[in-house]
């Protein structure tokens, strides 16, 4: 058996960032375990790839289903999760987003000490390489590269200046003094790279570290646990082939994102006791909340027909695809280097919110069924999602086989509430298209279309079109209530040397994307588990 000091499950977000953390001291032993591949490959690297990676099952992609959705006709969605070096950062969007302040302010007010806005900020910061260096909001020398988007396409000044025309504010930074507004995306992508979190952390480090070990298409089946501690786990390398085991005399953490790292849990005997007895699991640690409280933002998409040739389309159609991807391996720049989503908004849905509880992203192309329709003609789409959903599902096992997918339920819709917001996010953007900065680029309106103008035609069109952003948390979710499955430390209640480090420990989902809060945790849970004293926190700051 194997000995390391701590044991990291996932290659993800939360992982690398704590392997490269951990491992700065040549002292501590850590093993790295992802199930998946090395992001060896073009479309990871290359950030238009990202529509390939997305779309379907692959090397890189989990591609999960949800349950059948009540309030949504019965539909089960789509789930594209990361798998292999770097996780969801290695497919995701690569839009640099934090949250709202607000997020983090309300974690402190539920008691989780060390959690608030001002806590947090130096971690994002001790994380970021901002390509404009330190300032008041980022920083400028950490692993993870940051760039604004080049804005270079006319679609994107026109949107955010058809925001403003429809009354909205302009903001210069989401993740600075305002993120209400419309404004420029800021992206992991550096000179032309999608900037992963394998990118940022982990390949630096790979083969230089001789205390770091990383195993890769290594699936953990479980947890071992012996008189209360996590003393190690279980590894097979492909069904059927044979379990090793592998010791951990400090820790287990596992940061298997907010799908499986529940799973891991239950099949190790965390969880529910009814439940896990269905499967003949015995419960060795009665933790109820594992697999509870999932939160993700559903996302509806209003599409437009293009009358300029200044799409993603006309930019690689025909053989021009080819000429694409002969430029941007000779030196990552002209097309491959876009993710073709450089600006967005955040927005309220009515008065008296502090915090915008929508989100928009452009994406400067046709985008149906997450890519999985290649558009005929140039067009641009607009994503809206509900940013605080009031609906909450869970994640429970399908199966006692650690191969087979667990059980996901959003519960998608559930409350009047949020079917209110997502309804409004539909005639907001519409507004927005008809203002008269897009007029020189807005062609007719593909989705929803003329047919659905009432709240009925826009409910019916929500339930039979929306689908998942991608950002699902919480299942295994922090709190000050010994029902909580993890504290404030992120360890897991009832075993120690157990913890739990990536987007499942959210309480609550905060009001963007998830990839660079992720990464702000686990930068936070690496100066926990080493015994370091949590960085200054900066109060001078009150984000709008």
């Amino acid at each position: 058996m194997e000995t390391y000091d701590y044991i990291i499950v996932g290659a993800g977000s939360g992982g690398c960032a704590l392997a490269n953390r951990l491992s700065a001291d040549p002292a501590i032993k850590v093993c790295l375990i992802e199930a998946g591949k090395k992001d060896n490959a073009l479309m990871v690297r290359m950030p238009a790839g990202v529509g390939s990676l997305i779309k379907q099952a692959n090397d890189h992609n989990w591609g999960f289903y949800t349950e059948a959705q009540k309030h949504m006709n019965g539909r089960k969605l789509y789930w594209p999760r990361g798998k292999g070096w770097g996780g969801s950062s290695s497919i995701n969007g690569m839009v640099y987003i934090r949250g709202h302040a607000g997020d983090y302010d309300q974690w402190g007010q539920m008691g989780l000490k060390g959690w608030s806005y001002a806590d947090v900020l130096p971690y994002f910061k001790r994380s970021e390489g901002y390509e404009g260096g330190n300032n008041a909001f980022h920083g400028g020398a950490g692993p993870l590269r940051v760039s604004e988007s080049p804005m270079s396409s006319p679609i994107y000044r026109a949107f955010i200046q058809a925001g403003e025309q429809a009354g909205y504010k302009v903001t210069d930074d989401f993740n600075g003094a305002q993120q209400e507004g419309f404004g420029r995306y800021q992206r992991t992508i550096h000179k032309g790279e999608r900037w992963s979190a394998s990118f940022g952390y982990l390949r630096p480090i790979e083969g230089v570290r001789p205390n770091l070990t990383v195993i890769s298409t290594g699936l953990v089946t479980r947890v071992l646990i012996e008189n209360g501690k996590a003393t190690g786990v279980e590894v097979v390398e492909g069904k059927g082939a044979l379990t090793q085991q592998i010791h951990a005399d400090k820790e287990v953490v596992i940061c298997a994102g907010a799908v499986q790292s529940p799973q891991i849990l239950m099949l190790s005997g965390i969880g529910n006791p009814e439940h896990l007895d269905r499967f003949g699991i015995k419960a060795t640690v009665k933790s109820p909340g594992v697999g509870q409280n999932l939160q993700d933002h559903l996302d509806v998409t209003v599409i437009h027909e293009m009358t300029q040739p200044v799409s993603a389309y006309s930019q690689q159609k025909g053989m021009k695809k080819l000429g694409v991807g002969l430029r941007y391996l000779y030196n990552q720049t002209g097309a491959g280097a876009d993710n073709f989503l450089q600006a967005g908004a955040f927005l309220n849905s009515r008065e008296g919110l502090s915090m915008p509880d929508i989100q928009l992203h452009l994406v400067n192309a046709i985008m149906m069924d997450h890519g999985n329709h290649d558009p005929q003609k140039d067009g641009f789409t607009v994503h809206a999602c509900q940013l605080r959903p009031e609906s909450r599902g869970t994640i429970c096992l399908a199966s006692a086989d650690p191969f087979a997918h667990p059980a996901i339920d959003p519960n998608y819709l559930a409350t009047e509430e949020d079917r209110r917001v997502m309804r409004e996010a539909v005639k907001m953007v519409r507004d927005i298209c008809g203002q008269s900065a897009l007029n020189a680029l807005r062609g007719n309106e593909i989705m929803p279309g003329a047919s659905v103008s009432t709240d009925d035609d826009i409910d019916s069109f929500i339930r039979r079109m929306g689908e998942t952003i991608y950002h699902p948390v919480g299942t295994v979710a922090m709190g000050t209530s010994e029902s909580s499955p993890v504290d404030a430390e992120l360890r897991v209640r009832g075993v120690d040397g157990l913890r739990v480090v990536d987007a499942s420990v959210m309480p609550t989902l905060i009001g963007g994307n998830t990839n660079a809060p992720t990464i702000m945790i686990a930068e936070k849970a690496a100066d926990m588990m080493l015994g370091k004293r949590a960085l200054a926190r900066e109060e001078s700051l009150t984000p709008a």
